[in-house]
């Protein structure tokens, strides 16, 4: 009987080789799945009989089979602990005459090695050995797969850590590991032991050294990921080993030996798309932006292009590294970024370079793609590197102002309108009463003792849609100056405002509700900015109209908003100055010539960051430059200077 069920595991571990080298990846998978079941078929035969010492090396051989099938007929090997290898070892004892029903599985794989020594069973139980090993991993039992092989290797002591080459104890264990002879030279096993525990070796060291990255340990990461990377893998998994490298570098502060392992990744596997993604990122670091600008648009191209056919399995192989490295934190750092990502960032990057043409024709290109999907209002949450929707729209509209296409500015900034006036509330009242005037020597406010400000989170989003609102109304505005029709410039500016007006930030202590605003709401900066530029903005428009008093005072409330602005300043100087107002314009301008030095480069507080659509559209002129008005006021300063 044994005889013939060694015949029939023969004959289908030939029948698996001439599959698994003659068929496609859909027939391959086929012939795992009608495979797995034969050999589950044969092992319940063998299994129907009482358990003898001479029957069982054949029949852990074939159990090691079947679970090969098993696992290769998986797309990753998830945390479990598999019946079969348990039975395999409760079988051993039975046939010893040992009990170990009530044992765990490190227990019995104890209790087996130590009590039962026969020699014929050593090559199928390291053959098991090995396959535990690998279910261990994926459940990140490292130390059950360190003790296991200790017992394998009768090692009664801990392998000195840390071992030449940078390993551990675990990966020093699993190269030394004396697995016996099997696979090509034995017609009875479908894929050599020795081979899957290289691929253990190599699976350890990778995770382990993702694991060290992920905590923050680089040079223990760096040394476990350059093992990883000797190791035996496809190119797949070595580019990702690369990856990992370049990130672990670039964290270490060696950009240019990141880039070099970027590299090594695409040589290895051109698809592996998150590697150009990682060097698209150190490019930016560098500030080598044309470098930048090349990896992102080769990005673009190959994440627009179909993907190709996934390419089958390494033939023979049912038990790869592609199992054991997939755990969730990995795939999050090897994600590949959208198309509409990647199309965000060469905008973005472009917008901020001043290649406004090439920024504008990205932008337009993602407008395009963000309409073909169901119209949604605003959404809530964004984890790509995406920003919110009307923010997109509204620096698209910053890049058609810089490049003089007011009308194309107007229809986007209408678009942000109508998605955001169903979510903008009539009035919008924040209370930061619990939020405490900053210490001596600190630059913010924080929350009062005792004291939580817990603004809701509809509140802000309220808030953000308010504002959204106002900067499409501020555009429109800065569009219609740029078409000369300053009564509808006029128009969107006092829209503006008026949307502003809708927020209501309140101290009931009576704090300085501007200080406080920003440290416990930074929406609450935007919204003066937004303010500043829109005062500024319609009294430009008033002085094109001839009213000038009207410009005067949108001058003077801009410089209440940010008494430091030169902008609104000079606006308001030269306006004083044309309706004759010498004496304040001449106190004015010597202000500011004593402030220049104070307040020039502090435009904005240190710290402080405005959306890209505020801090890179078209600035108001500092007419404090203007040479005429500063000789005239120096004449008017000298004459005075001579009266009695």
């Amino acid at each position: 009987m044994e005889r013939l069920w060694a015949g029939d595991c023969a004959q289908l571990v030939r029948s698996w080789r001439v599959a698994s080298l003659s068929g496609s990846g859909r027939a391959t998978k086929q012939a795992v799945l009608q495979h797995r079941r034969a050999f589950e078929k044969l092992l319940q035969k063998i299994q129907g009989l009482p358990a003898v010492l001479p029957s069982l090396p054949l029949e852990l051989t074939v159990l090691y089979n079947s679970l090969l099938f098993d696992l290769g007929s998986s797309d990753c090997i998830v945390e479990r602990e598999p019946e079969g290898i348990r039975q395999g070892l409760l079988r051993v004892l039975e046939a010893g005459g040992v009990s170990g029903q009530d044992l765990s599985t490190e227990e019995l794989w104890q209790k087996v090695l130590q009590e039962v020594p026969a020699e014929e069973l050593r090559a199928p139980l390291h053959q098991l050995g090995v396959l535990q090993g690998v279910l261990w991993l994926a459940a990140n039992r490292l130390g059950s797969i360190t003790g296991l092989l200790r017992l394998l290797s009768g090692a009664k002591e801990p392998v000195l850590s840390p071992c030449p080459g940078g390993e551990n104890e675990l990966l020093a264990l699993l190269r030394a590991w004396q697995v016996p002879a099997d696979g090509g030279t034995s017609p009875l096993v479908v894929q050599s032991a020795r081979d899957v525990r290289e691929i253990l070796w190599t699976a350890a060291a990778f995770l382990q050294g993702f694991q060290e990255l992920e905590a923050g340990n680089l040079p223990a990461a760096l040394s476990l990921l350059q093992l990883a990377a000797t190791g035996f893998c496809s190119k797949r998994v070595l580019a990702q080993i690369y990856i990992c490298l370049g990130c672990c570098t670039r964290q270490m502060g060696k950009p240019q030996t990141a880039l070099q392992h970027l590299k090594q990744a695409l040589q290895l596997d051109f698809q592996c798309l998150t590697a150009l993604s990682q060097a698209a990122m150190v490019y930016h670091q560098l500030g080598e932006m044309d470098a930048e600008l090349e990896a992102l648009a080769l990005l673009h191209e190959a994440l627009d292009s179909p993907p190709p056919e996934a390419g089958s399995a390494a033939s023979g192989s049912l038990v790869q590294t592609e199992l054991l490295v997939h755990p969730l934190a990995l795939v999050s750092l090897l994600r590949q970024p959208s198309p509409s990502e990647v199309k965000y960032l060469l905008a973005q990057r472009c917008l901020q370079a001043g290649r406004t043409a090439e920024a504008g024709e990205h932008y337009l290109d993602l407008l395009a793609v963000l309409q073909e999907g169901p119209r949604h209002q605003v959404p809530l949450h964004s984890q790509s590197a995406l920003p919110r929707i009307p923010e997109v729209f509204l620096e698209a509209a910053c890049a058609l102002e810089q490049l003089g296409r007011h009308r194309d500015t107007i229809a986007v900034c209408e678009e942000v309108v109508s998605r955001t006036s169903d979510l903008t509330p009539e009035m919008l009242r924040i209370d930061l009463s619990s939020w405490d005037g900053a210490e001596a020597g600190s630059s913010s406010p924080r929350p009062r003792s005792g004291l939580s400000c817990d603004i809701l989170p509809q509140k802000k989003e309220s808030l953000r849609c308010i504002l959204w609102r106002a900067a499409a109304y501020l555009h429109q505005g800065r569009a219609w100056a740029g078409l000369a029709d300053s009564k509808e410039a006029i128009t969107q500016f006092t829209r503006c405002l008026n949307d502003l007006l809708r927020v209501q930030l309140v101290s009931a202590d009576g704090l300085h509700i501007g200080e406080v605003a920003a440290g416990a709401l930074p929406e609450a900066a935007v919204l003066q900015k937004i303010r500043l530029l829109a005062l500024v903005g319609r009294g430009t428009q008033f002085l094109e109209l001839g009213r000038d008093r009207d410009a005067l005072m949108n001058f003077q409330y801009a410089l209440q908003v940010s008494p430091g602005d030169l902008a609104a300043a000079s606006h308001l100087l030269q306006t004083l100055w044309k309706l004759d107002r010498r004496q304040e314009a001449a106190a004015l301008w010597q202000k500011l010539q004593a402030d220049s030095g104070q307040t020039e480069g502090q435009q904005e507080v240190p710290g402080r960051s405005f959306p890209l659509y505020l801090t890179l559209c078209p600035q108001p002129t500092n007419l404090l430059l203007d040479g005429s008005l500063a000789r005239s006021l120096q004449d008017y300063l000298g004459s005075s200077s001579q009266k009695p």
